[in-house]
């Protein structure tokens, strides 16, 4: 016979807070912008970090976020 646990902090489905599907993009509706590729990195956004992604997007275009993203 199952043992049934009656955990009351297991979440429901009223609970749920994933994300909704017409919030996520894949970036192919617009590009990936500096913006995205810093913050991909873990970086902060600041002139430099800004800078360094411009080159890189310039370099490589989308596959530069690609490498980064699994």
């Amino acid at each position: 016979m199952p043992i049934q646990h009656s955990d009351s902090s297991s979440p429901s489905p009223a609970d749920d807070t994933t994300t909704p599907d017409v919030l996520l993009h894949t970036g192919a509706e617009h590009g990936a912008s500096a913006e995205d590729l810093v913050l991909a990195t873990g970086r902060d956004l600041t002139p430099r970090s800004l800078a360094w992604a411009e080159r890189k997007l310039a370099e490589e275009g989308t596959a530069a976020l690609d490498k980064l993203l699994p």
